[in-house]
Formats: structure tokens, sequence, C-alpha cells
């Protein structure tokens, strides 16, 4: 017997979560959406990714912490990525995003990056005082 499982993150905005979800090649449509399970059983979710075998996969907002966590029935998974996989990369890119909208919001600005070999990113803010 199959269901939702609820994996909790520490993605908080919406925005750098979507562009991060751009950034990894995933196409994905703005909720509130239904996110579909097995045997019809459905939840709503603030970003949706359609499968292809129609199961779906989505983030959806909690209550509690406020955190976009991933629900899907994870034994219908079918993204080229494990779990794991999935959720480390989307993190990675949710939080370049985040580094570089919080700090043009306090005055920085990007004057190089680097793409490592291992994966990581490397980058160098400016602000110029005035």
């Amino acid at each position: 017997m199959s269901h939702f499982s609820q994996i909790k993150t520490k993605l908080r905005n919406l925005s750098s979560l979507q562009l991060a979800l751009d950034d990894a090649g995933i196409r994905w449509e703005a909720g509130p959406r239904t996110v579909r399970g097995y045997e019809g059983k459905t939840q709503t979710a603030e970003v949706v990714i359609q499968q292809e075998n129609g199961y779906d996969v989505g983030f959806k907002r909690s209550e509690e912490s406020g955190d976009y966590e991933l629900v899907a029935d994870l034994q219908y998974w079918q993204q080229p990525l494990s779990v794991e996989g999935f959720l480390n990369r989307v993190t990675q890119r949710y939080a370049y995003h985040t580094v570089v909208n919080e700090s043009a919001n306090q005055g920085f600005q990007v004057s190089e990056q680097v793409d490592n070999q291992d994966g990581s990113i490397r980058l160098v803010l400016q602000r110029w005082a005035g």
C-alpha cells in the first residue's frame, strides 16, 4: 500500500524555490494545484511537478514551520535523481538564489562566480560605498 510522504526541508522562499527548479531543468506548475497520488488521493501544493506515470511531486507550505515540504508518493518517484539527490540539487540552487537575492537587497552584487568541479559554487560579492 502506498501513501503520500512529506519530507521536511528548510526551503522558505517560494520564488527562490521556483528559480532553483528552473535551474535544475525541472518543469513545474505554480499552485495552488493538486498533487496526484495512489488510489486517487490528492494533496494541494504551491508547486507541482507532474510525472509521466500520473503521480505528482509537490512542494507544500507547512503550517507549522512555514517551510515548503516535499510531498510525493515515493513508491512512484519518477525523477532522474533519487529523492536525496533531487533535494540536494534543489537545495543548492535555492541557497544560491537566496544568497544572491539577499545580497542584492543589501547593496551587494556578484563580482565573481566559480562553479567548482565538486559541484560547489564560490561567489565573490562586492558593494561600492558612495
